[in-house]
């Protein structure tokens, strides 16, 4: 082949060249990865069955069930929440009506921060990109009429993750659920905030701590619950290339089992439930293959670096939203295509559950009809395109291999570095994650500015439409009064003793080395607010502030 090859570029390429040049002296994926004119077999590794393999089989290249969606489809989540409980409850009703099959909250940044909607720090921000969370009685009337049995449900939180994922247990408990029957996943990702989002509670420590107590509680009483998802989304958001997102989320991941291990957890009693979320982008070859090296590095660090036996901790199960970072607030109805893109990519790369972002969301939270043409497009594509009729169809391309081969080895480069630093807590606080993405990002900025890289709309084919002024708008000011009525109704009702009781056992939880969970779950029930249990875990563990390395 190789002989063919360099036949070809002597003879019929050389020629051809000649008379018609290339449009471009270098072709690279988004990422800036160079790509060859051609893929042929010799870049491509030669052992299948040890690479590649087959569904449901170890390394779970191919998927990690044996019929992946001609057995069962990917969950259709769309990521929601705004405003009051009652508005969100509205808008997830209407989602299962038009056919959604499971939940994802999005939380407003005072809850993701540890305050209550009454707090002077919250203001102007209550309700406004997220829905406004305060206590258990906020978590009844989020999930009122909804099933907690049936309908899996994921909760996008990280640091307060410890509390809302009690209040959540306590209000399954309140329905007379079997916790042992509740399924969904909480976020829970502490290390990706340092990293990119910048959403904390605690240091980097304590904040490992917790996420161990609550896998550690999860595996013994709610053992069909994800207590982590261990996220790229973010990272790729902030920036990053693909090998990083794909690195860096993998690298948490082995922080996590570290810990929990060290904690005395036997591997194979917690790793089947945790869990991946990862972004879809713009270069739709480089995300599937991104998957796709996902899934084999994942299982191969489980069964060599951690001994894992069961093959369920070695599959890496992932949820993949399309890339918000990617939507243009310009000529934004070509964000409906952009969307379509990335949920093909996430389709062939074997997602297990899906949210495709709204068109209209880089200028406002989406409005219902916006939000019913995102789901329609995940549809669209799981009944009508015929990609779900075979698995990992991609499969045997040069291209799609060769990448999904380069992909894993760079990341495991990666995973070395961070090991070289004292593993990915230790990189974080030298801030070696955070610079490796501001210079990507750098990068990426550059290349716009300079048409290297084209984005419709935004650097060329620009036109003068005004954008759609039929936005969803969240009057802040009405949610925080109807919020901090709610919550002084509460702190007049609730049982003061009870209160005190709980958060005092919280407190003597935490500093010990007793799993705080359990006490956790008792002040969900005496009504104690986020902002009461966090300055309880704020008290104890301390507050963070990013070192500002750049």
């Amino acid at each position: 082949m190789t002989k063919n090859l360099k036949e070809w570029e002597e003879g019929t390429l050389k020629s051809f060249l000649a008379k018609a040049p290339e449009s471009q002296k270098e072709f690279t994926t988004l990422s800036s990865e160079p790509i060859e004119r051609l893929y042929t077999a010799d870049q491509v590794g030669q052992n299948h069955q040890e690479d590649i393999g087959f569904p449901g089989e170890y390394p779970f290249t191919r998927g990690v069930y044996p019929t992946m969606y001609r057995g069962k489809l990917w969950t259709m989540r769309q990521f929601a929440g705004f405003g009051t409980p009652e508005d969100t409850n509205t808008r997830f009703h209407y989602l299962l009506s038009q056919g959604q099959t499971g939940l994802s909250t999005a939380f407003h940044f005072p809850t993701l921060m540890g305050y209550d909607s009454d707090s002077p720090r919250s203001r102007g921000e209550v309700g406004v990109c997220g829905v406004a969370v305060d206590s258990l009685a906020d978590m009844e009337i989020l999930f009122k009429g909804i099933p907690l049995e049936k309908v899996t449900v994921s909760m996008t939180i990280n640091g307060p993750a410890s509390i809302l994922l009690a209040f959540y247990l306590a209000n399954a408990e309140k329905q007379k659920c079997d916790l042992k029957k509740v399924g969904g996943t909480i976020q829970n990702d502490v290390l990706k905030e340092y990293i990119a989002q910048n959403s904390y509670l605690v240091p980097p420590d304590p904040a490992m701590r917790i996420v161990v107590d609550m896998i550690e509680y999860c595996s013994q009483h709610v053992p069909k619950w994800n207590p982590i998802s261990i996220s790229g989304y973010h990272i790729r958001e902030a920036g990053s290339t693909a090998v990083q997102e794909l690195a860096f989320t993998i690298a948490d991941g082995v922080a996590y089992v570290d810990a929990c291990i060290k904690r005395g957890l036997d591997v194979d009693s917690f790793a089947p439930r945790l869990s991946y979320f990862f972004n879809a982008h713009m270069d739709f070859f480089e995300e599937v293959a991104k998957y796709r090296a996902a899934r084999r590095l994942w299982a191969r660090l489980m069964k060599e670096r951690f001994g894992a036996k069961k093959a369920e901790s070695m599959k890496c199960r992932f949820h993949v939203q399309t890339a918000g970072c990617s939507l243009t607030a310009q000529q934004p109805e070509n964000n409906i295509i952009r969307t379509t893109l990335q949920a093909l990519s996430a389709v062939l790369g074997g997602c297990q559950s899906l949210h495709t972002n709204s068109m209209d969301e880089t200028l406002a939270l989406p409005t219902e009809k916006a939000v019913q043409i995102a789901l329609r497009t995940q549809q669209v594509i799981a009944f009508e395109s015929g990609v779900t009729n075979t698995i990992d169809p991609l499969a045997g391309s040069y291209f799609v291999e060769a990448l999904t081969d380069k992909m894993e080895k760079e990341a495991m480069a990666y995973i070395e570095k961070i090991d070289s630093l004292g593993g990915m807590v230790e990189a974080i606080k030298k801030g070696f994650p955070q610079m490796e993405i501001v210079l990507a990002s750098h990068k990426y900025q550059n290349q716009l500015e300079k048409k290297e890289k084209i984005v419709v709309g935004v650097n060329e084919f620009i036109t003068d439409e005004k954008p759609n002024t039929d936005l969803l708008k969240v009057d802040s000011e009405a949610v925080t009064k109807k919020q901090t009525e709610r919550l002084n109704a509460l702190k007049a009702k609730r049982d003061s003793e009870k209160v005190n009781a709980g958060l005092a056992a919280l407190k003597a939880s935490a500093s010990s080395k007793t799993n705080i969970f359990p006490d956790l779950l008792a002040c969900a029930h005496a009504y104690c607010t986020v902002e009461e249990i966090s300055n309880v875990l704020r008290g104890v563990f301390g507050e963070y502030h990013d070192p500002g390395i750049y």
